[in-house]
This record gives structure tokens, C-alpha cells and sequence, in this order.
């Protein structure tokens, strides 16, 4: 084996988080419809796509990526979309072998799939387990009907439960979504009721989003045209309070900003993540950060699914991002993503990251201000209010 290729295959001579994980993302981009606040790369086609070339192209993108970073073994796989839950069992069972092909794979790998409950795509939760899947994360997204519409959902509250309920059957680990601050009608008492109802279905895991209205979607226009109200921050942050209180006295506390879990339960797919471990993007406009000889790299994808399509089979790959990030935007990114987590982060790592340390004076005064805290073992993270305002905090830290 070359020296860079010996090196590339052993990441913890590159980088300090290589215990984080190493975690695969497949991107099936298409829907039924397209929700009007999401901002995700998503397709509605006339057409199902061809699922067989997929098959392929995806096999051809694994190929390349274990190309570039060689000798990892997978602990985590998660498909994203996109509705995921319209590809076949047979679709995701060839995208499991291709990646167990070209990686080792962890006995203990976490394998999720994102799906929507409608009654069709529950119905496939028997092929997907058979196919490897053991985690499903749910899109229910509310619990009342005329929410739902709003959100322009496709399905019912019932059929969100029922699908909840065929999770149970074949799923030990399942999540669900909700949004909240959804609406100015939305009480704290209509929320409360509501978490408390979501959370008698859940098992281990609940994910709870305020609404954002996000560029480019179909909520921002209305915002901005006076057509769409939402609760203001003092009204956000009130049931944003609700939220932590309700769930960390049914056992389930927040782990990160958005996601709440049993201990032991939280996504492993995520923390890679949030741990800044490296993970692999394959598919239309998926994301990456993998640690190769040259240095850890940012990657994306071709985002039209189409034209990924295309590429991928006439270039073995589809990115159209290969950038080698510098020292402080590793750090930065870091901060944004490790401050998400109620454990924060290691300033130790910042530094190894960044060549630098923290400020210190920055630090001191965000503790005095109550907006960071420090933890056991030199840890700091965001409090209550800081994770109100994370954004603005992470700003400051790496300034």
C-alpha cells in the first residue's frame, strides 16, 4: 500500500474526531409533492424514476468515495430524501450490499430510513426490514388533521398513527418528527396535549422542529406576501420551554437543539454529524466530509437528479464540490455543529482542528451572560437560552 493510501485508510492520523464514526448517506430525492416549507433537494416526477439505473449509478458513486478513503468500516447508514420510503426493499437491500461491498461494515451498524406515513409506504416496512433497514424515522409532522393540510401533508393523523403502530411491529428503534410553532393557534396547552399524545406512541426517539420559514420555498412567499402567520420568538421560545420540560419527565430529554431520545437511543447516524466524524454523500445533491491524504474535504453532488444520473454514468461519480477546508473553517463548522449537542464541545478538539485555541476572554464572557456552560472534563456547551440563539453564539466563538 502507498503512503497516502496507508494513511488515508487510518483517519486517526488525520483528524481527532475519527472516533465519531464513519456514516454513509444515500439521497433518494423524489416525492409525491413537495412540501411548502421544505428547502430540501426534492423532486416530484410524473414518471417513477428507473429504479435499476439508480441501482447502478449509486453503486458507482460507493465505489468511488471507498476509492477515496479506503480501510473504513462503516457505522452508520441512513437514507435521506426525498421520500426514501418510495424505493423498493429490493432498491435499498442493492444499495446495503454495494456499501458492504466497498466498506466493512460494523455488525452493530445502525441502518435508518426516512419515510412518510402514508398506508402504501407503511406497508413496505416488512421488505425494508428484510432488505437490512433497523431504524425508521417517520414524518408525521403533526397530529390533527387541519395541521396537516396546511403542512401540506398527504396523509391523515390516523394514518400517522397507524403507520406509527406497523413501525412497532417490525422496527426495535423507530423516530417520528414533529413541528411545532406552526401557527399562531397553536397554544401551549394544544402543544402540550398534543407531545403528551405523541409521546405515548413513541418508543425512543421523537425529533421536534420549530417551523422556520426557509429561502426559496413555498411558506416563504407566502410570508413575505402577508398570506402565512407564524408565532413570534417570544411565542417560539415559550413552547420551545414546553418541549423540554415534557419530554425530559417522560424519560426522553434533548440530546441536540432538535432531537430528544431514551439514553442509549440517540440517532447514531446523527451524531456522526455532530460529532464531526466523517461521513459520505452518495446520491443527487447529497453532502460530505470525508478525511483523505490531501486533508479533510467538503463534497457535494449534482442536485438535479437527472443530470447526477447522467454524470455518474459517464464519470463514475457526480461532484461538483471537492474542496479541501481550511483549518478555521474546520473549526467553525465544529462549533456549529458540536454546540447543537447538550454535551457541547472539547476545546481541546477545537484546537487540534482549528490550530488555535478558543478565546478566552469570548468564553468568560458567554459564561457570564449565561448564553455557554461549562461541563465535566473542560466540555462547553450552549444553555437553554444560548441554544435560543446558537447561531449568534457560534459567531462568536470563532470570531
Amino acid at each position: 500500500m502507498s503512503a497516502p493510501a496507508a494513511l488515508a485508510a487510518r483517519p486517526s492520523l488525520l483528524h481527532p474526531t475519527a472516533d465519531a464514526g464513519f456514516a454513509v448517506y444515500v439521497h433518494w430525492p423524489f416525492c409525491l409533492a413537495k412540501c411548502p416549507y421544505c428547502d430540501f433537494n426534492s423532486h416530484v416526477r410524473l414518471q417513477p424514476p428507473d429504479q435499476q439505473r439508480y441501482i447502478a449509478a449509486f453503486r458507482r458513486e460507493i465505489a468511488h468515495r471507498a476509492a477515496l478513503v479506503p480501510g473504513r468500516t462503516v457505522s452508520s447508514i441512513f437514507f435521506g430524501g426525498g421520500t426514501p420510503s418510495l424505493m423498493e426493499g429490493a432498491t435499498v437491500g442493492a444499495i446495503l450490499d454495494a456499501i458492504g461491498e466497498y466498506w466493512a461494515v460494523d455488525p452493530n451498524c445502525e441502518v435508518s430510513l426516512e419515510a412518510n406515513p402514508t398506508s402504501v409506504e407503511a406497508g413496505r416496512f416488512r421488505d425494508f426490514r428484510a432488505a437490512g433497514v433497523n431504524r425508521v424515522s417517520l414524518g408525521v409532522q403533526a397530529l390533527n388533521d387541519a395541521d396537516l393540510k396546511a403542512l401540506g401533508r398527504m396523509h391523515s393523523a390516523e394514518e400517522a398513527l397507524a403507520a406509527v403502530a406497523i413501525a412497532r411491529q417490525y422496527f426495535e428503534r423507530y423516530s417520528f418528527d414533529l413541528i411545532y410553532a406552526r401557527s399562531p393557534l397553536q397554544t401551549p396547552a394544544l402543544w402540550r396535549a398534543e407531545l403528551e399524545l405523541a409521546i405515548s406512541h413513541a418508543a425512543e426517539h421523537l425529533s421536534l422542529y420549530q417551523l422556520t420559514i426557509e429561502p426559496g420555498t413555498a411558506f416563504e412567499r407566502l410570508f413575505r406576501a402577508g398570506k402565512l402567520a407564524i408565532p413570534d420568538h417570544d411565542a417560539g421560545a415559550a413552547l420551545y420551554e414546553i418541549t423540554q420540560e415534557i419530554t425530559a419527565k417522560h424519560g426522553l430529554p434533548v440530546y441536540e437543539i432538535s432531537n430528544h431520545a431514551r439514553p442509549g437511543a440517540e440517532c447514531r447516524h446523527n451524531l456522526v454529524y455532530w460529532h464531526y466524524g466523517e461521513y459520505a454523500g452518495i446520491g443527487p445533491g447529497a453532502h460530505g466530509r470525508l478525511v483523505t491524504a490531501e486533508g479533510r474535504m467538503a463534497h457535494s453532488t449534482e442536485k438535479r437528479p437527472e443530470v447526477w444520473l447522467d454524470r455518474v454514468e459517464a464519470e463514475g461519480h457526480a461532484l461538483v464540490e471537492n474542496e479541501r477546508l481550511s483549518e478555521e473553517a474546520q473549526g467553525d463548522e465544529y462549533l456549529l455543529m458540536g454546540l447543537r449537542l447538550v454535551e457541547g464541545i472539547d476545546p481541546k478538539v477545537f484546537k487540534a482542528l482549528a490550530g488555535r485555541d478558543l478565546n478566552a476572554n469570548r468564553v468568560a464572557s458567554l459564561i457570564d451572560e449565561k448564553l455557554l456552560m461549562e461541563r465535566a472534563g473542560g466540555r462547553l456547551a450552549a444553555t437553554s437560552d444560548g441554544a435560543l440563539l446558537l447561531d449568534a453564539l457560534v459567531a462568536d466563538l470563532a470570531a
